[in-house]
């Protein structure tokens, strides 16, 4: 035999051997295993008490199992629970039929007129007569300023930078903001809001009247005009309160609507009613120097007037 052959040969009976002998390890492990087996079910015959320790034991394991499942699946659905929440928290929307009467009105007529939902404008209706009461601002004003500079979308931002429903310059007004938690609470309806009017306070005692507390708002202070933008807010204010008042298809106003807007406005500091306008020739700080870059119009009126879901 040759070599080749003979190393063959003896790989083929190295391969049975190895082959017989994990055969015969395997049956006599199994042989073991069942011996074990038929031996632990012989002395849990004979032992109750064993069998009933392990019955015992046997379902605790059980219980703890279900238990443990359980309150997986119980955490699982309070984190759910929880994140709804959370997010019914975040939602800056309630409904009109809650709010008293008038209230309600003005939600609604506003809601149809810049087609936006009566939810959410429930909420800043809600928010505007609120703020008025504590600032002594008459709430049909502050919603007229809402209307005109943003037509009530929350994103808006004009050219140079106003944001928000009331077009408040964020970056002129950050210190503002920074009690709400920063810079980007300039996009939350209701921050923006109060911005807004604190603003406007400031504006309305400067100038020592609500028309020229418009005027330094829009960021016109330094030009002729305003661009009709006080007129505007004015019109716009005149038309909620009528809304507010009962009447539901309210009338434009037939001469220049400034008579129950200037019973609202706060009494302005003794040293803003001497001063006469012309000798104001600093730009307002609290609107931004953006006037200068008007010609015609403020540029503040540029802010985008995209209705919520339009």
């Amino acid at each position: 035999m040759t070599a080749p052959a003979q190393v063959a040969a003896g790989a083929r009976s190295l391969g049975a051997t190895i082959v017989h002998g994990l055969v015969a390890l395997t049956h006599n492990s199994l042989a073991l295993i069942g011996l074990a087996v038929a031996f632990c079910a012989l002395t849990l015959f004979s032992r109750a008490d064993l069998r009933a320790s392990g019955e015992q034991q046997l379902r605790s394991w059980l219980q703890a199992r279900q238990e443990a499942e359980a309150d997986s699946v119980s955490q699982a659905t309070a984190g759910n629970e929880a994140t709804l929440i959370a997010a019914v928290d975040r939602a800056t929307a309630t409904n009109p039929q809650q709010l008293p009467k008038n209230q309600a009105a003005v939600a609604y007529w506003l809601a149809k007129k810049y087609r936006v939902a009566p939810e959410p404008l429930a909420v800043l209706v809600s928010e505007a007569y609120q703020v008025g009461k504590e600032t002594k601002l008459d709430p049909t004003l502050i919603l007229a300023i809402m209307a005109v500079e943003s037509s009530f979308n929350p994103f808006a931002q004009s050219s140079v930078g106003a944001q928000g429903l009331m077009q408040v310059m964020t970056k002129i007004h950050t210190d503002k903001y920074q009690h709400f938690g920063g810079h980007f609470a300039a996009f939350d309806p209701v921050t923006n809001l109060k911005v807004g009017v604190k603003v406007l306070q400031e504006c309305i005692e400067r100038a020592g009247s609500l028309e020229g507390g418009l005027k330094y708002y829009v960021g016109a202070a330094n030009l002729p005009d305003d661009g009709g933008y006080a007129a505007k807010v004015l019109a716009e204010h005149f038309r909620i309160k009528q809304v507010a008042n009962g009447r539901s298809n309210p009338q434009e106003p037939a001469a220049k609507p400034a008579l129950s807007a200037k019973a609202n406005v706060p009494a302005a500091p003794a040293a803003a009613k001497s001063a006469k306008p012309a000798a104001d020739t600093a730009t307002v700080a609290l609107v931004d120097d953006k006037a200068n870059a008007a010609t015609t119009a403020p540029a503040k009126t540029e802010a985008t007037t995209v209705a919520m879901g339009s």
